[in-house]
């Protein structure tokens, strides 16, 4: 799976949440951004934290090979 690092993070405004089974410590939020992206960034660090960015599909397909 191909991945990007975006420094300044997604769009203001991006709607991030963070699963009902995090713990306290060592979580991360998923913000989709558009219809062909997903962020993911570090829930401690918020808005400080770099970003990951995956192609919709690629995020898609992660998600669903978990469940």
């Amino acid at each position: 799976m191909r991945y990007q690092e975006v420094a300044g993070g997604l769009p203001a405004g991006t709607p991030w949440r963070k699963s009902t089974y995090s713990a306290e410590n060592g979580c991360v939020e998923v913000g989709p951004s558009t219809a062909a992206v997903v962020g993911v960034r570090d829930t401690k660090l918020a808005g400080a934290s770099p970003v990951l960015v995956f192609p919709a599909g690629a995020w898609s397909a992660f998600t669903g090979g978990l469940r």
